[in-house]
């Protein structure tokens, strides 16, 4: 039987993201993201559909995520499924899914409205940490130059 667990979710954060370190010294960030679909309903009216997703980061990308994310701003995230169970105070079983984040992008300027936000990305290793994830896994093709563009081209 074939098993496939991979969810791709662009929105913006609902609240600023929890970081904590665990006893084990891994850095846990958790977060809540919204988002959206709008589609038309069968009398032509428009309707907007919202999820409330919540997203667990860890590692380098935990902190990554802490340091420069804030409630409203856009993220892309790239993940798997995990279904948390537990039993309540009151003794009833609760469930519910939860993305645990692979790969994330920031999306949007690094300012975004917000002076802070230039500043906060000061690391050169924080910009290349962001900048490797955004092509993990992937084989990115060679940026061409001016003088490299065949003027040729038809389209």
């Amino acid at each position: 039987m074939a098993v496939f667990n991979k969810v791709i979710l662009m929105g913006n954060l609902t609240r600023d993201p929890e970081v904590r370190v665990s006893t084990s010294g891994t850095t846990i960030c958790k977060f809540g993201m919204a988002v959206s679909r709008n589609s038309k309903t069968a009398d032509g009216s428009a309707r907007e559909e919202t999820l409330f997703i919540d997203v667990d980061a860890f590692g380098r990308q935990a902190e990554l995520l802490g340091k420069h994310m804030t409630k409203g701003r856009s993220i892309l995230v790239e993940g798997r499924l995990r279904l948390d169970q537990w039993e309540s105070q009151s003794g009833e079983k609760r469930n519910k899914m939860v993305v645990v984040l692979e790969n994330f992008q920031f999306v949007g300027s690094r300012v975004d409205g917000d002076p802070n936000m230039a500043a906060s990305i000061d690391s050169q290793e924080d910009v290349h940490f962001a900048q490797d994830l955004s092509i993990k896994n992937k084989n990115p093709k060679p940026v061409a130059k001016a003088g490299d563009i065949d003027d040729d081209i038809p389209f």
